[in-house]
């Protein structure tokens, strides 16, 4: 049977009007107020447990690095397993850690490398968490509305941060670190619950799972030949490289430029949650009225004007302020981002893909954050704050050489209109390797455009997992020309062509209306064998030779 969406029933004009969207989104925001509850009190917890920039520093970069080195396993797993069991294990976990962070530290055994540790183990969680609760918005919404969803759920976590940090400054202020922690456990406890209740409506799986180095490799294979997802990437990381000093050296502001405590902090937190907020709810707006790239350029823009404004100032007004320009930036930078990725992308991959990009652009956030940790230790806060601004108005000019493309054209759904063709030579799943060749007749006067068709033809394959591309031509025969790749399984060949899209349809329908002869190409599906590996007693069977698969009649 193949899943077909429904495309006749009303499309909604809000995410919000799909109450699993709803009530997950609004057990988020319980947990986002945790997490930022959490943030503080360990940021605070630093400054008083080492005085050192690097430590300071490290603390938010902490949850990012495990972004950065797991979040391709994560995809991967994300792609490959429900979801929702993915994302119910991940908020247990942290549960279960920040009960122990909140025991330890109202033990009063918490030191700076502990603290570390348990951050990076939070951090770790919410690596594997983040591509499966990215996917999964996907499967909860219609595309026509994703990214409403994606800008909102950028909303949501901003809107805790808003007040969160604000509430936490007066949490860690009033009962200590430990009380944060503990609120941090508490908050996951309503999405564990929402989530134990969802039962999505999902395709059917025909094939195996992919093994998880195989799927790995499979979506570093299909974002390497994607160029709208290579170009967010080289912006993204570029963005998070400049965007990471605003946020780690935020304590260090409140306590160092701005002479306050546990309170000031959570305002500063506080007012770059509101800008962030103000940006995810002008996102939509602004997506209707200008180009991605002209948003993605002004959201670096008023991030570099925020943070050199927080740098300038000495007063708690004036920095405010430069955290509203630089929340605004943040959230605007990194939803399209997301957005862009999640559009570029079919459902079969689309959590390595978002896993990718959070690799690149939270493992600049994770360099950032140690570089400019190490600029203030050595040249004081407001200079790095200052070389922060600086990197990001470079993100910015990148986009006049590299400018981001207009995403959502494209259809991406799966054709889901091939089917596994009949062979004379018995064949299983593990069956390889697999060598396929399609043989064209194309007219001399037609050449040109055919390369060209082909050139598309060859980043097709190997984006959905061919290797070993190559295009001949036959030198008896000028207007015979043979497309040859490889595969590694039969099952990988079936993966290989259930991947086409509909936005594929185009370069296939170009390159049969160029084909003469008045027959379909010739297809001819062949299992390597090498020589000598049949004992010299007994003639070789041709059923496990595979050798002339040919059917004439199918596409490949």
């Amino acid at each position: 049977m193949v899943f077909v969406p429904d495309t006749e029933s009303p499309q909604p004009s809000s995410p919000f009007a799909i109450p699993i969207f709803r009530a997950i989104w609004i057990a988020s925001l319980a947990s986002n107020f945790g997490g930022l509850i959490q943030s503080v009190g360990a940021a605070w917890m630093m400054t008083s447990l080492s005085a050192s920039p690097v430590l300071v520093a490290l603390v938010p970069a902490s949850t990012t690095l495990p972004i950065m080195l797991f979040s391709l396993w994560a995809g991967a797993v994300a792609d490959n397993l429900d979801r929702r069991k993915v994302m119910m294990a991940c908020q247990l976990f942290m549960l279960l850690v920040s009960t122990a962070l909140a025991l330890v530290a109202w033990l009063g055994a918490l030191t700076p490398w502990t603290l570390l540790g348990f951050t990076f183990l939070i951090g770790c969680a919410t690596a594997v968490n983040g591509p499966a609760w990215q996917a999964s918005v996907g499967d909860m919404v219609p595309r026509s509305v994703l990214p409403s969803a994606v800008a909102m759920n950028s909303m949501g976590f901003n809107l805790a941060r808003s007040t969160g940090p604000a509430l936490g400054g007066v949490i860690v202020a009033a009962a200590g670190a430990a009380a944060a922690f503990l609120a941090n456990a508490v908050s996951y406890i309503g999405l564990v619950a929402v989530l134990a209740r969802w039962r999505p409506e999902l395709p059917p799986k025909l094939l195996p799972r992919e093994r998880l180095g195989v799927a790995m490799w499979a979506g570093v294979s299909y974002v390497s030949m994607s160029p709208k997802i290579q170009l967010v990437l080289l912006r993204g990381g570029a963005f998070g490289i400049g965007a990471s000093a605003v946020s780690a050296l935020m304590p260090l502001v409140a306590r160092d430029v701005l002479g306050g405590g546990a309170l000031t902090f959570g305002l500063t937190s506080g007012a770059f949650g509101v800008g962030a907020v103000a940006g995810a709810l002008s996102t939509r707006r602004l997506r209707a009225r200008f180009s991605i790239e002209a948003i993605v350029r002004s959201a670096a823009l008023s991030l570099a004007a925020g943070t050199a404004i927080t740098a300038m100032s000495g007063y708690l007004a004036l920095a405010l302020l430069g955290y509203l320009l630089a929340g605004a930036g943040w959230v605007m930078a990194l939803s399209t981002f997301n957005v862009s990725v999640q559009m570029s992308a079919p459902r079969w991959v689309v959590a390595r893909a978002v896993a990718i990009y959070q690799m690149t652009a939270f493992g600049g956030m994770a360099i950032g954050a140690w570089l400019f940790g190490n600029l203030a230790e050595d040249h004081g806060v407001v200079d790095a704050l200052y070389a922060s601004a600086a990197v990001q108005l470079v993100a910015a000019l990148i986009g006049f050489v590299r400018p981001l493309p207009q995403i959502g054209d494209d259809n991406l759904d799966l054709q889901n209109r091939w089917r596994e063709p009949e062979t004379a030579v018995p064949v299983e799943p593990r069956s390889g390797p697999v060598v396929i060749t399609i043989e064209y007749r194309i007219p001399v006067g037609s050449v040109v455009p055919f390369l060209s068709a082909m050139s598309e033809r060859r980043r097709i394959r190997k984006r959905d997992g061919a290797h070993g591309w190559s295009l001949m031509r036959d030198l008896g025969d000028p207007e015979l020309w043979v497309e040859r790749y490889h595969v590694s399984t039969w099952l990988d060949y079936v993966r290989h062509n259930q991947r086409r899209t509909i936005a594929d349809i185009t370069n296939s329908d170009t390159i049969h209306a160029l084909h003469s002869g008045g027959k379909p190409p010739v297809v001819h599906r062949m299992l390597e064998r090498q020589t000598g590996s049949l004992p010299l007693s007994r003639a070789p069977d041709p059923r496990e030779m595979g050798d002339g698969l040919t059917d004439p009649t199918r596409s490949t």
